[in-house]
């Protein structure tokens, strides 16, 4: 088994943000914000993030906010509740994305989480949340986007987080949505987010989290995740890719190291399975006010 390339990934990270007209950049221009969640907490996971700016950082994140008080994927862009969670809630308890309209349990997790961390939970009807969380459930124990859809990985880690952060999980299968969860694993060691799927190292975040979650991570093949991962690393130039031999990508970066950090890899940081930030992150925030 190979060995995480720990300075190569720093080093292709702050390469990314540098690039500004490469595809990737382009690209991802209208979530950048989500790049930056993204590539700092992986150099926080692995113990590197003094290797960048805070003050430029910051200065950078507070010209994106909206005079409503959201915040934006980048300077110029709309809010939306990937970055903003004010008054977005539905009678029905779900959350719309933005002012359009789009409801998707992922807009519940964001929400949820966002006003845990800033304890401010009592702006929103958490009874509501909570009940139309239960609402996306289905008969194989999963959850979807909505009412009646499909049951994804995705959408579970947003469900599951988004009732353990209110202290919700009784509501769930935990037995029935481990089986699925670990189903999720496939000869290579990988993890698909759906049946018939193929793996997508991802899925080492958004599985090992909601197994973690309801206690259920030990029903999977631990040493063999671990291997599909380290396979998907480029460990020349750095940076990790969905499957082995694609492309590399920030993204796929983040949620690969995150899953290791889950699988206890030797040299990460501990990272907290619902909020999605590092331990000492959450301690701070929580302990330290």
């Amino acid at each position: 088994m190979g060995e995480l390339a720990v300075g190569k990934h720093v080093k292709y990270i702050l390469s990314v943000e540098k690039r500004k007209d490469s595809f990737e950049s382009v690209v991802m221009d209208h979530i950048r914000m989500n790049g930056a969640y993204w590539g700092l907490t992986t150099l926080d996971l692995l113990g590197k993030l003094k290797t960048i700016d805070e003050d430029e950082v910051i200065s950078w994140i507070m010209e994106c906010q909206h005079e409503s008080g959201g915040f934006a994927g980048n300077i110029g862009h709309d809010p939306h509740i990937l970055l903003d969670v004010s008054g977005l809630q539905n009678e029905d308890g779900s959350f719309s994305g933005d002012t359009w309209g789009e409801v998707d349990t992922r807009f519940s997790y964001i929400a949820i989480c966002c006003l845990s961390i800033l304890c401010r939970l009592d702006q929103i009807n958490v009874e509501k949340a909570v009940n139309y969380i239960v609402s996306c459930k289905n008969l194989d124990g999963g959850f979807g986007c909505t009412p009646g859809g499909e049951s994804h990985a995705g959408q579970i880690f947003c469900c599951v987080a988004a009732l353990a952060i209110t202290g919700s999980l009784h509501h769930v299968d935990k037995d029935l949505l481990g089986w699925w969860l670990c189903e999720r694993q496939i000869k290579s060691g990988g993890l698909n987010g759906r049946p018939e799927k193929l793996p997508d190292v991802c899925y080492s975040w958004w599985v090992l989290s909601s197994l973690i979650m309801i206690d259920r991570v030990h029903w999977i093949d631990k040493e063999q995740l671990v291997k599909f991962i380290l396979d998907c690393q480029d460990v020349e130039n750095g940076g990790i890719s969905d499957r082995p031999e694609d492309a590399v990508d920030v993204f796929h970066t983040y949620f690969r190291v995150a899953g290791l950090s889950l699988l206890q890899y030797p040299g990460l940081k501990a990272i907290d399975p619902a909020y999605a930030v590092p331990v000492d992150v959450v301690n701070r925030i929580f302990f330290c006010r």
